[in-house]
């Protein structure tokens, strides 16, 4: 019987580990290459694979009215490791599906470890890959190493395009005062991973602001000092959906009130009143002892960071077991460059996956690793893998990296329903959600089966 010629992913984290599980899956197998240890990232803190450096969060985990939980559910579906990793290392969150990072990145590990078909190897690829490898996939996400970054602008003749990733900081849970905070999700909803320590609807901590000792934490935003860039940085656009906490305040004194500091759903069982602002705290790991800052991202300098965070009510004796940071991403301009197989159309032999191909997000960088994989290793075994029906979650995103926005005016983008091809005219507009995810499922139970009877035959 003839060996099998492996397939090569570079990158380890959440689209290049699920990639390589999917291959892995089809029978082919897999080198996957991880650059840490040895070449370290500004971000990263360890070298574990896929690592989360922002959020602890996977977002809503809502699959009849949500596109990102129906994302969910349709990685699940497909076998997906990411989302099994996740499920087993939920943490309460509400509505939505966050995890205990090292529980989730440890149990990714240890099943890329433990599959016979995957090779894990420590080193950097500098540069493009030998020529001898024909089947490549690069899922070295917002962080690429600056030689293969500047190989691939060299292939494709394309200046990639650049925004930043802010992370938010992670507070001790005791350090928190619970005489001035106090638990609730908004609206009381009980999400996937269940009830924090306080029961049922109960999974945040809220600190709450009056108008006045907001509007000082709103000037000491604006006054505070921040990271500055270098001069080759500073015309890179931030991602709308990433905005350091400091450049929304930039937008008027009341963007943050409608925005992550809404205090929309909650009431303050002090004063029985809902707060002028809110600044929600999400548990960050299974032993709840730290919970994470949401929607405060930064570049503000870590002893500025300290201060003006120390202004917030219960938090003004808050320890940090991390304070925000700020990075540069790059990702290609892919319905210029790539393929509907995901293919870099000057080098075919090079398929891209994750954040680097231009989709923001954890459930979205993995969705694109899951295709990638996919088509790779029917190309390996001779055949050809379709793309994911558009009607499906998947597809979409896959549909948007291919053709299906502008390459002038491409920009990163979160999975949503205005992705997806529109339900019929008589759909009513309270069921069209629901109606998008019952097609979607159905549509992705179809292609799943088409799929195993190619590969049957």
């Amino acid at each position: 019987m003839t060996q099998i010629k492996p397939i090569h992913i570079i990158g380890g984290g959440l689209a290049g580990s699920e990639a390589a599980w999917q291959v892995a899956r089809l029978g082919v197998p897999v080198v996957l290459h991880e650059m840490r240890p040895v070449r370290k990232t500004d971000a990263h803190q360890g070298d574990g694979l896929a690592e989360l450096v922002c959020s602890n969060s996977f977002r809503s985990d809502d699959a009849e009215s949500n596109a990102v939980g129906l994302l969910h559910e349709e990685l699940r579906r497909c076998n997906s490791l990411i989302m099994r990793a996740a499920d087993i290392a939920k943490v309460p969150a509400g509505g939505a599906l966050a995890v205990d990072r090292d529980v989730f990145s440890a149990e990714v590990q240890r099943a890329i470890e433990a599959e016979p078909l995957i090779t894990l190897q420590r080193e950097e690829i500098a540069g493009l890959p030998p020529a001898e490898w024909d089947n490549v996939i690069i899922a070295t996400g917002p962080l690429t190493s600056p030689a293969l970054a500047e190989a691939i602008r060299t292939l494709t003749g394309e200046q990639s395009l650049a925004f930043f990733d802010a992370i938010a900081p992670i507070v001790y849970r005791d350090s928190i005062d619970m005489d001035k905070a106090w638990f609730q999700s908004r609206y009381d909803k009980v999400g996937p991973g269940g009830s924090g320590e306080q029961g049922e609807g109960a999974d945040y901590i809220n600190c709450p602001f009056e108008k006045p000792n907001y509007l000082e934490f709103h000037a000491a935003l604006l006054e505070a000092e921040k990271t500055e860039f270098k001069d080759w940085e500073k015309n890179t656009p931030y991602f709308e959906g990433c905005l350091p906490i400091e450049v929304m305040a930039e937008r008027g004194p009341r963007t943050l009130t409608f925005g992550p500091m809404k205090p929309v759903g909650l009431i303050d069982p002090r004063t029985g009143r809902k707060p002028y602002a809110v600044v929600q705290l999400r548990q960050d790991n299974k032993l709840g002892t730290l919970y994470n800052m949401v929607g405060f991202q930064t570049k503000m300098k870590h002893a500025e960071q300290v201060r003006i965070f120390r202004m917030i009510p219960g938090l003004e004796n808050a320890q940090f077991a991390r304070l925000g940071g700020i990075h540069r991403n790059t990702f290609l301009n892919s319905p210029k460059l790539l393929d509907a197989q995901m293919r870099l159309k000057a080098m075919p032999s090079l398929r891209f996956a994750g954040q680097v191909t231009g989709v923001e997000g954890y459930v979205e960088s993995t969705a694109i690793g899951l295709i990638a994989g996919r088509m790779a290793a029917a190309q390996r075994l001779g055949s050809e893998q379709a793309a994911p029906p558009p009607t499906t979650a998947l597809g979409a995103l896959h549909s948007h990296l291919t053709g299906g926005t502008d390459a002038k005016h491409f920009q990163p983008m979160n999975v949503n329903f205005g992705l997806f091809p529109p339900p019929p005219g008589d759909v009513r507009k309270d069921e069209r959600k629901r109606y998008l995810s019952r097609r979607a499922l159905a549509d992705l139970a179809q292609w799943l089966m088409n799929g195993k009877a190619a590969a049957a035959a």
